[in-house]
């Protein structure tokens, strides 16, 4: 805030009533007994836990069968190898494509993915 204001013509420049308003504001916590703020500290401890890195355990698996990715899994990859389709969630992938999927932020996760090499071969890698 500031201590003073130079500019005297009529209320121009001058913060007060948005100065006072703050304080009144901040005044009206203090009386409550700051239940508005009461488990800071705690809020502030899951936000961080959930911010802080953590260490993951990776998995790879190649397979010429069918299948279920790990439930839990923070990330999922699934590369066709092998010289036919094969299947994902009931969707066809051609030979040579890789499919990538991330939970994303805050520690989501993938849900599992039923697959079939289909007399092809999968290498599908993940992160738990």
């Amino acid at each position: 805030m500031s201590i003073g204001n130079l500019k005297t013509e009529g209320n121009k420049g001058n913060n007060f009533p948005f100065q006072l308003k703050v304080l009144q504001g901040l005044q009206t916590l203090i009386d409550d007994g700051n239940q508005c703020c009461k488990d800071t500290v705690g809020v502030l401890n899951q936000i961080y836990t959930m911010l802080e890195g953590v260490e993951r355990t990776p998995g790879v698996l190649s397979t010429t069968t069918s299948g279920i990715t790990p439930v839990g899994a923070y990330s999922v990859s699934i590369a066709n190898v092998g010289s036919s389709d094969a299947t994902v969630n009931g969707q066809t992938i051609p030979a040579g494509t890789t499919l990538n999927f991330d939970g994303g932020f805050a520690n989501n996760t993938v849900a599992p993915l039923v697959y079939n090499a289909n007399s092809s071969t999968l290498i599908i890698t993940w992160l738990e």
